[in-house]
């Protein structure tokens, strides 16, 4: 009897930790499965304000506050834009002082808790930048997709897509550089994103059903007068524009993809999510597996399409070492296993999403030199 009843103990103590392990492998993955758009990806540290003057903000002395370049500083009810580290301002051992350029939304204080963000503008391209444009709303398969449609005179239109953590808001970075160029620029907001419909399961897939968004706003591009279109995405933005362009039913209007932090491999994505929120090691295996059973997701299949070059469209990938969530490895061998058809710009010290942030006219050089034979 003694036996049988340490034979259960140890059954029903090995019940429990599997169980355990389920659940807290379904917590880790909802790092990634979860991101809400707008908000700060886990590992994104909150910064303190320590004081502001004018043109310049004191913050809280991290390697995030030191980046280079320019990015967006959001509050829980704020919103600003950052220049450059300010290296010759007076400033305490533990702060940053950088530029401010702009405060856009709301005020800032002593004491508030902020975050960088690649995101610049807010608002709409109407309001936050000064260019005319359309609401328009795209059939999708789930229903309705609200896009902001900026024209331009050219039959080559830029379709841009945002990635995790992000709204289509991140795209302005680059409209007013793509309405310079006379590029007509769609900006899609997709299934999960505030006013587009909710995805069945609630979860973010990595952009491999999300593509589906994408291959309906080329349709309706084309139905409005494109000839041809041009992908332009972050992060699993960039994702989606791989699988359209494999998958997408006009996917011979593609005439150029330009992939920004490309999610090349969402298990590694997930895990880096996942540990940003210090999950330990252990359970990053479950985070990976949990995922994979909520979401169906096995495998990292985004490029695996382009076997042979001649099916890949002509591709700018931008990307660098310092991404911690999408690391280019997977980025450079893409670019090497397709020489003649991908070009990579490498950018340091940018974090995800963030290669522009980190050098705005280098970035738009690569741009317009990719651009140009494609107009």
């Amino acid at each position: 009897m003694r036996n049988v009843r340490a034979t259960a103990a140890a059954v029903t103590a090995a019940l429990a930790a599997g169980a355990a392990g389920v659940v807290a492998g379904r917590l880790a993955s909802d790092a990634a499965l979860k991101a809400p758009p707008g908000r700060p990806l886990p590992g994104e540290p909150l910064l303190t304000v320590h004081a502001t003057a004018a043109g310049r903000i004191a913050l809280t002395r991290d390697l995030a506050a030191l980046r280079p370049g320019t990015y967006g500083l959001d509050g829980d009810a704020s919103h600003a834009v950052v220049g450059a580290v300010l290296g010759t301002e007076a400033h305490s051992a533990d702060t940053v002082v950088r530029r401010l350029e702009r405060v856009t939304r709301g005020t800032l204080h002593p004491g508030d808790k902020v975050w960088f963000t690649p995101t610049v503008h807010v608002g709409t391209p109407s309001t936050a930048l000064d260019l005319d444009h359309t609401d328009v709303e795209i059939p999708g398969e789930l229903g309705t997709l609200p896009a902001w449609f900026v024209p331009g005179v050219r039959d080559t239109w830029v379709i841009a897509v945002h990635g995790l953590g992000t709204t289509r808001e991140h795209p302005m970075n680059i409209m007013k550089f793509l309405h310079r160029h006379r590029f007509p620029v769609l900006a899609l907001a997709y299934r999960g994103d505030l006013g587009a419909p909710r995805p069945p399961d609630g979860l973010n897939h990595f952009g491999e059903t999300e593509w589906r968004d994408l291959d309906a706003a080329i349709r309706y591009a084309v139905s409005h007068g494109a000839r041809q279109v041009v992908l332009h995405g972050w992060s699993t933005g960039a994702t989606m524009a791989l699988r359209a362009a494999a998958h997408a039913g006009l996917r011979e209007r593609i005439s150029g993809l330009v992939l920004d932090s490309p999610v090349l491999s969402w298990e590694t994505t997930l895990r880096a999510l996942a540990a940003a929120r210090r999950t330990p090691g252990a359970l990053l295996p479950l985070a990976v597996r949990a995922a994979q059973g909520r979401t169906g997701l096995y495998g990292d299949r985004a490029a695996r399409p382009f076997a042979d070059s001649r099916s890949l469209p002509p591709t700018l990938i931008v990307h660098g070492p310092d991404d911690t969530v999408a690391p280019w490895g997977p980025s450079r061998s893409l670019a090497a296993a397709h020489p003649n058809r991908i070009a990579l710009h490498t950018v340091r010290h940018a974090p995800h999403a963030a290669m522009w942030n980190a050098d705005p006219d280098a970035y738009e050089e690569a741009l317009r030199r990719f651009l140009t034979p494609l107009m």
